[in-house]
């Protein structure tokens, strides 16, 4: 290409979509280091601070998620705001003249690669779950590219469109220096111990914290040794309960955790929701897992992540309505079973697809090379 390459990425809301987009945008840069890369974000969203952070430029739009079902009247003000948006991306679109852009889920990514795909800019999705969502089954009749991280996604998108590449994780992840002895021991933790480390997404999960709150005498009384990770949103309503109920001393609860990698390189086992970037990090890594899906995701899109590995025995799974009674029961038992961790991380270890993030770069930079 003679000109540099200009790229928009487009979605957000959760880390779960903000990691992957900053993943690839990284990958293009590698490949191309002239690349112009615009983010297109929704306005009041994390991807507003988060992609900023991460050195590049982000534009917000007016738009949020609809709300189920989708007859309340509330929806009218939310389409209202997608039509805003989308004037509002074609706008931006033509002033910036991008070879190509792509969408990785989030609200965001339906009114900017609509209006890419309206002005004929060829666009690439990234799929990140199993069950694909409604806004991207729709983007899909117009994408050049589409690509997955799960088998069988032909039923919903077409199949000569379908690029098994995996979901981007955060490399840094793969990048710790510590051995687990030593991941361990900076955790405060006696290494001889097994350890769990408890996640529950960048904005944290109710159900997983009540369900450690439930069994805090079950878990002074174990071998066990937890990391929690609360969620800013809960941390402070959880540290007055601790301080009034008592914290188990093999119990270590933080609000957020700055080094994902040493936390992971020091676990034994995981618990987690089931988001897609979760799963593919765990993948990756080759962590057994205890996986609780969220109930108040669309499509239902979490079991169907969690199952695509419980059908492999590469996790066991825990439903949202059941864990306060049997979550730290059945994660306790499992900490302890040697041969049950080993084979849930080996098979976990089979399903991860590697340089996800690379692979989608260059099919970004095909995509912008035929344009």
């Amino acid at each position: 290409m003679t000109a540099p390459l200009k790229v928009i990425i487009s979605g957000g809301g959760t880390g779960g979509h903000i990691f992957p987009a900053l993943s690839i945008a990284n990958a293009i840069r590698i490949i191309e280091p002239e690349a112009d890369i615009l983010f297109v974000g929704a306005e009041g969203r994390m991807e507003m601070k988060r992609v900023p952070d991460a050195g590049y430029r982000i534009v917000g739009l007016p738009i949020r998620g609809f709300f189920r079902p989708l007859w309340k009247l509330a929806n009218i003000g939310v389409a209202i705001d997608y039509f805003k948006s989308k004037r509002k991306a074609i706008q931006l679109l033509r002033e910036f003249q991008p070879h190509v852009a792509v969408g990785v889920g989030g609200y965001a990514s339906s009114a900017a690669l609509g209006a890419a795909n309206s002005l004929g800019i060829p666009t690439l999705l990234q799929e990140q779950n199993s069950f694909a969502g409604l806004a991207n089954k729709k983007l899909a009749k117009s994408a050049k590219k589409i690509c997955v991280a799960y088998e069988g996604m032909e039923r919903f998108f077409p199949a000569e469109k379908i690029i098994m590449t995996g979901n981007p994780v955060r490399q840094s992840l793969l990048e710790c220096k510590l051995t687990k002895p030593e991941a361990v021991e900076k955790m405060g933790f006696d290494p001889v111990r097994p350890v769990i480390l408890i996640i529950g997404g960048s904005l944290g999960a109710r159900t997983i914290n009540e369900s450690v709150l439930k069994q805090l005498e079950l878990i002074s009384n174990s071998r066990v040794q937890i990391i929690w990770q609360t969620g800013g949103y809960y941390f402070d309503d959880i540290k007055q309960q601790l301080e009034e109920r008592g914290c188990p001393v093999n119990l270590k609860v933080t609000d957020f955790i700055n080094h994902m990698d040493e936390a992971y390189r020091a676990a034994d086992l995981v618990i987690s929701r089931a988001g897609a970037s979760s799963i593919s990090e765990l993948c990756l890594l080759g962590k057994p897992s205890i996986l609780v899906p969220s109930p108040n995701v669309a499509e239902d899109h979490q079991t169907h992540n969690a199952m695509a590995l419980v059908k492999k025995d590469a996790a066991l799974l825990v439903k949202d309505a059941e864990a306060k009674e049997q979550l730290m029961p059945l994660a306790i038992k499992t900490a302890l079973d040697i041969p049950t961790l080993q084979r849930l991380g080996s098979n976990a270890k089979d399903m991860a697809l590697p340089d996800s993030a690379r692979i989608i770069a260059e099919e970004v930079i095909k995509l912008a090379k035929k344009s």
